[in-house]
């Protein structure tokens, strides 16, 4: 995360989409730093989760368990090595075209999902009637 603050200095405020693993909130911060650093990173970061119920939005999930089985399931003895398998890893499976086999179609999605477009929709409404 501080990382990820350098890249952006004149940001006021970093939103950052997260799932809700139970790591990925400020409370992290004071585990990892002292008060003062942490109380400061928990200022200028705000998160936002996606939600539990929508494990099929985390394709980058299923990207991450596959590279943890396939690649990471040893002993990496440097920095320099393990950038150089991640590397080697992805480049494989972008040579081979490997694709994840998305099970979830338009149609499945606007019925699950049809209680959000009318909330979305409703609300649109409302705006559109007062001008706004």
């Amino acid at each position: 995360m501080q990382k990820l603050e350098s890249l952006y200095p004149e940001a006021e405020i970093i939103t950052v989409v997260l799932d809700n693993l139970n790591t990925h909130n400020a409370s992290s911060f004071y585990e990892t730093f002292d008060v003062r650093e942490a109380a400061r990173l928990a200022d200028r970061f705000n998160f936002v989760y996606t939600p539990k119920s929508a494990s099929w939005l985390n394709m980058i999930e299923i990207e991450f368990s596959a590279l943890s089985r396939q690649c990471l399931n040893r002993c990496i003895s440097s920095i320099s090595k393990l950038s150089n398998e991640v590397i080697a890893y992805f480049k494989e499976r972008s040579k081979k075209a490997i694709k994840i086999d998305w099970q979830f179609s338009r149609e499945t999605a606007r019925k699950k999902l049809n209680k959000y477009y009318t909330k979305v929709n409703s609300e649109k409404k409302k705006l559109l009637l007062h001008g706004i």
